[in-house]
């Protein structure tokens, strides 16, 4: 299992729209809207990483109103 949090920044005033469209996600463990210079932090999972860039990909950054992502896989 490979897991990551991906930071996401948005268009603005996009934050909310974004939280509700990527949390129903499958492999979207937890969504939330955040301050600072990312809008939405995303927890993910997924069997290995091929299929984390594919759900990235995917169920985040194909979402409209997303501008940027930063993965942060988590190790150990």
């Amino acid at each position: 299992m490979v897991r990551a949090y991906v930071l996401i920044q948005t268009d603005a005033g996009k934050a909310m729209e974004v939280v509700d469209r990527v949390a129903g996600a499958p492999g979207v463990a937890e969504v939330d809207a955040v301050t600072g210079p990312y809008d939405v932090i995303a927890r993910v999972e997924a069997a290995d990483v091929a299929r984390l860039g594919r759900l990235i990909m995917d169920s985040v950054q194909s979402v409209p109103g997303v501008v940027r992502t930063l993965t942060c896989p988590l190790t150990g």
